[in-house]
């Protein structure tokens, strides 16, 4: 027993055309396109590191600060001592010599 051919059913989309493979290759890109694309590149890099650099360079330099901040208050406390021991040292020496006997 044969059976007959089987018909497509009606809304089947079928293949009416031959698709050739294009004659002419891809051309590679032009030294003018690697130019542009490498001055493309460097400039995105460049942006990328001047936003780190300035990001690490204020951390660096607020980490100075502070540290110079801290060292600064004890010079400052121990000047100030001084200062107020030589004040009182010459105010009570004059008063010393000033008071009558």
């Amino acid at each position: 027993m044969s059976t007959p051919p089987r018909t497509p059913p009606r809304f089947v989309p079928t293949l009416t055309e031959v698709v050739h493979r294009p004659e002419a290759a891809v051309p590679a890109p032009a030294l003018q396109d690697v130019a542009g694309l490498q001055r493309q590149i460097m400039h995105r890099v460049m942006q990328r590191i001047d936003l780190s650099l300035e990001r690490r360079l204020r951390e660096a330099v607020t980490r100075a600060v502070l540290e110079q901040t801290q060292a600064l208050g004890p010079r400052l406390r121990d000047d100030i001592e001084e200062a107020v021991r030589q004040a009182v040292s010459e105010a009570l020496a004059e008063e010393l010599a000033a008071a009558p006997r």
